[in-house]
């Protein structure tokens, strides 16, 4: 049988690339190629009837995200600049590819795509059917100051400030209150004046006027806020996983280590082998929560779901579902990488 294949994409880009290696190997003719360019230009976009259509994600491209953003100029290289605009347009456009390919099979529902960007929506999905999620303060987040009067109200001396539309830890700061008024927020962004950066380089800030600073650039965009779950560790390096499902199974899973709070592995995470997981620990339950996460979006054939377990190794929670968490080269499970396990799946 025939597999018409078409992914909206950046050419060039590494996911693309990786999606028809997977192809070839499956002796599939090349994907069909949609730029994202193409779709937030406004040209006219179609796919052939019956394809399978596949939404990569228009991270990397400057015009991409200028367009998306609606913005007039494109922000500097790395900069962290409104999420709420970008995930205005990045909505949007989802839905001028949902009716181009009216006549054919989107492998990632619309709604499931925004809820997954959506760390406040998704976060209340999860919780609502019962999925074990860190706390997370119910209210907006306006700035610095409304930020520590929420945490004492509630009483959190620790807790994950997270940018409501980002990811890849961009807007992310693990953020601790210590006795005589000490600060201290784990980041990867970098104040530099009055803008914010994405960093590879994790830091620490200790003074109040920076971390505000920080926060108060942020929080126009959006924030969602958690409390701390302490996570467990593998030969001195805290640790999460990223699970991949797959029609709803769990498949590729990586252990990520790392020395700071965020284990993400373009920040110096390193792959831990899976065999240094404690027998009899909630991992195993952890996977099953994963799928029960996959049943929640029946209509998406993929995703990336970060699983937590805790110190002790008795008790696990999501921390995120990712639209496009896949991206593991070199990761196997029965011998084939991610995209081409999706496409032996379908």
């Amino acid at each position: 049988m025939s597999v018409r294949l078409a992914v909206v994409g950046n050419p060039g880009s590494r996911r693309v690339a990786l999606l028809a290696a997977a192809a070839a190997r499956q002796g599939l003719e090349p994907p069909r190629v949609v730029p994202w360019l193409t779709v937030l230009r406004g040209d006219p976009v179609s796919f052939e009837a019956g394809s399978l259509v596949r939404i990569e994600s228009p991270g990397e491209d400057a015009e991409v995200d200028r367009l998306l953003r609606g913005a007039a100029v494109p922000a500097l290289h790395g900069e962290i600049t409104d999420g709420a605009a970008w995930f205005g347009g990045f909505s949007s456009s989802l839905d001028t590819i949902a009716t181009a390919a009216a006549g054919s099979r989107l492998l990632a529902q619309p709604d499931d795509i925004r809820t997954m960007f959506d760390k406040s929506a998704c976060h209340r999905v999860l919780s609502a059917a019962g999925i074990p999620v860190p706390a997370a303060l119910p209210g907006p987040v306006t700035g610095w100051d409304s930020l520590r009067a929420a945490l004492d109200a509630a009483g959190w001396r620790r807790v994950f400030v997270k940018s409501r539309f980002g990811s890849s830890a961009s807007g992310v700061l693990a953020l601790e209150f210590g006795p005589h008024g000490r600060l201290q927020a784990t980041t990867s962004v970098e104040l530099a004046g009055n803008r914010l950066f994405n960093s590879l380089r994790v830091r620490r800030y200790h003074t109040e006027n920076d971390i505000a600073a920080i926060v108060d650039r942020l929080a126009p965009g959006g924030l969602h806020v958690e409390k701390w779950f302490p996570k467990a560790g593998i030969d001195g390096h805290v640790v999460d996983f990223r699970v991949v499902v797959l029609n709803g199974q769990p498949s590729h899973v990586v252990a990520r280590g790392s020395k700071w709070p965020m284990t993400n592995l373009h920040l110096g995470g390193k792959r831990l082998p899976l065999s240094s997981i404690p027998a009899g620990s909630a991992f195993d339950a952890g996977l099953r929560t994963c799928a029960d996460v996959a049943a929640l979006f029946p209509g998406t054939a993929q995703m990336g779901v970060d699983l937590m377990v805790g110190t002790g190794w008795q008790r696990h929670a999501i921390a995120e579902v990712n639209a496009f968490g896949d991206l593991l080269p070199g990761l196997l499970f029965d011998g084939r990488d991610t995209y081409e396990a999706q496409l032996v799946a379908l």
